[in-house]
């Protein structure tokens, strides 16, 4: 009975789960926004070598969030977690100019993957207090945002450390699948 009223409880005030992957190269701050955004703490954290899986609770959305490792070895596993997933997080090291590119081909294959092509984008540009990083503009024009077509994006600035803008994205996420997940079809266009 108790479940039961659970569940109609959660259809009348919005309780929704939602599956999320948060992919991005190595060291750009995975981890850390994890387990900043689950426990509220920076943690020492090490390279993922597999995945971490964290639920987190925003605003009546349960998310089920995979941080799956990002060196290079682990990413052709990266499409092992694209199964029935709402949304991507892709989190790009606003000081890694050099690897811009990188990140911009491993995006672009991540987006176009048949399991993705319906998932809600946001890309968390991290490392914002960071002397010399990239705007968010900057990161968003490298990986191609603004050419994506009959998809719904948004940018945010961030500093994983300090929580700067993690909840910012979320709002933007947690509000844009709610939206998507009641019309029953995916949201065309960016948000910037």
């Amino acid at each position: 009975m108790g479940q039961a009223f659970r569940k109609l409880f959660d259809t009348f005030f919005g309780n929704q789960e939602m599956r999320v992957v948060m992919l991005g190269l190595d060291a750009a701050g995975k981890t850390t926004i994890l387990y900043k955004l689950h426990i509220g703490e920076v943690l020492s954290t090490v390279p993922t070598i597999g995945f971490n899986v964290e639920k987190v609770e925003y605003k009546n959305v349960m998310f089920t969030v995979w941080d799956v490792g990002g060196q290079e070895k682990l990413r052709p596993l990266w499409r092992h977690y694209f199964n029935n997933t709402d949304g991507l997080i892709y989190v790009v090291d606003s000081l890694d100019r050099e690897r811009l590119v990188k990140a911009k081909q491993e995006f672009q294959e991540i987006i176009k993957d048949p399991f993705m092509l319906n998932s809600i984008i946001l890309v968390f540009a991290n490392k914002q207090d960071m002397r010399g990083a990239m705007s968010p503009r900057e990161v968003c024009e490298g990986l191609g945002l603004f050419d994506l077509k009959n998809r719904k994006w948004h940018i945010q600035g961030t500093c994983a450390l300090r929580g700067d803008g993690l909840y910012e994205g979320l709002d933007w996420l947690s509000s844009t699948l709610k939206d998507v997940k009641a019309a029953g079809f995916t949201s065309v266009g960016p948000s910037f």
